[in-house]
């Protein structure tokens, strides 16, 4: 068992990290509190090999392994945060989905401007009566002729201000056996958006409204019985959910690790005082322990199908270890963490999100301990039967 990076993820990681630096370094803070998906940033990665890292060759990708894209994920995220979304929007989650299940049609009208960073995908899952619990979706999908129409709303979608296509969890028939995805873009007709509300973290979102809206048969990526597969490819978004929680974590213990070297209070430097480090001592068990947890995760999904249980050990351990880096680094950094002038607090706000988004930190929880006990518990009530007359 080998706990190091092998010669090619090092070199990869230095070659990543030397681009970030060399075009990243610079605009980092006011990339973090725009509004605006930087899609200059996309299209350099796409260049580069940073999109489609996980998508066959055949496709148009790179061809490379889920720990590639965590490795990017780090690099980026070491020099600038906000950055380090265009790589998880570009690897993991619905883009994912559309190269695993996507019919060759699919691919070539939506997958290839994704991948040459002139689009984002979606994905439009969550709905104001189904958030943790998915299968209570009632978004539907009704054949009408060559195709379906497409009725409901749905809430909280990452990117969905900026996304150019979407990816809709739906629901063909009753039952999770009627689940299925559609792809609606942007500029469908009955498609409507409405006002823009914002996240803590900064991020905007809008509600996404399906009124009759026409999806014609070939834009259907997953028909009914086809949620296993969406599931399955979910897990492995949380790897791109685990990654980022870390790395923006560990940007933050950076920032406060230099300030605790030169920032001096009664005449000593912060870093002499045992109380805070007590502290960075704490982070760094918590932060290198999370982070061999989602290696594990990411390695074992590179060599089969993700392990929903190593999925939810590693983005529950990797959501407490980078938000606590980032509420601690606040603590220690005083007022200028808990300013804007530092990334410290964009790194808070985003970390305390990723313990919501993804599955939470509780559900995350429940599904390990369905693995512990080998067995399934329901959250749902116990049915009440009738009695007779």
């Amino acid at each position: 068992m080998d706990f190091n990076l092998n010669e090619d993820q090092r070199i990869f990681c230095n070659a990543v990290q030397a681009l970030a630096e060399r075009h990243l370094s610079a605009g980092a803070l006011q990339r973090a509190h725009s509004g605006d998906y930087p899609w200059d940033v996309a299209r350099l990665f796409s260049e580069n090999g940073l999109i489609g890292i996980t998508v066959d060759e055949a496709d148009g990708g790179v061809g490379g392994k889920l720990m590639d894209a965590v490795l990017a994920i780090e690099q980026v995220a070491s020099v600038c945060p906000r950055s380090a979304d265009v790589v998880q929007a570009g690897n993991f989650g619905a883009i994912r989905v559309l190269a695993q299940f996507g019919s060759p049609a699919q691919k070539e009208k939506y997958l290839t401007p994704l991948l040459k960073g002139a689009g984002v995908i979606s994905v439009a899952m969550t709905e104001p009566g189904a958030g943790s619990a998915v299968t209570e979706l009632t978004t539907t999908a009704t054949p009408d002729g060559e195709g379906f129409r497409v009725n409901g709303s749905k809430v909280f979608t990452t990117h969905g201000v900026h996304a150019t296509v979407f990816l809709v969890y739906l629901r063909f028939g009753p039952g999770v056996g009627g689940i299925g995805s559609v792809l609606i873009p942007r500029t469908a007709e009955g498609f409507n958006f409405g006002q823009r509300s914002r996240f803590l973290s900064g991020e905007d979102w809008n509600a996404l409204y399906f009124d009759n809206v026409f999806v014609p048969k070939e834009d259907v990526v997953l028909g009914p019985g086809g949620f296993k597969k969406q599931i399955s490819a979910f897990n492995v978004e949380r790897l791109g959910n685990s990654a980022r929680s870390l790395a923006l974590g560990r940007h933050a213990f950076t920032l406060a690790r230099a300030h605790a070297l030169t920032r001096e209070q009664f005449g000593r430097p912060l870093c002499d005082f045992q109380g805070l480090q007590w502290k960075f001592a704490n982070m760094k068990i918590a932060l290198d322990s999370a982070q061999l947890l989602l290696y594990r995760a990411a390695t074992n999904a590179d060599r089969g199908f993700p392990s929903p249980e190593e999925t939810a050990i590693a983005k529950a351990a990797c959501n407490r270890a980078g938000f606590d880096a980032a509420n601690e680094s606040m603590q220690i950094m005083g007022g200028m963490g808990y300013s804007e002038e530092t990334l410290v607090e964009y790194c808070f706000r985003r970390t305390r999100g990723w313990m919501i988004a993804g599955g939470t930190t509780e559900i995350l929880l429940n599904r390990i301990a369905e693995h512990v006990f080998d067995r399934t518990f329901s959250q749902r009530p116990p049915r009440v039967e009738a009695r007779p007359a």
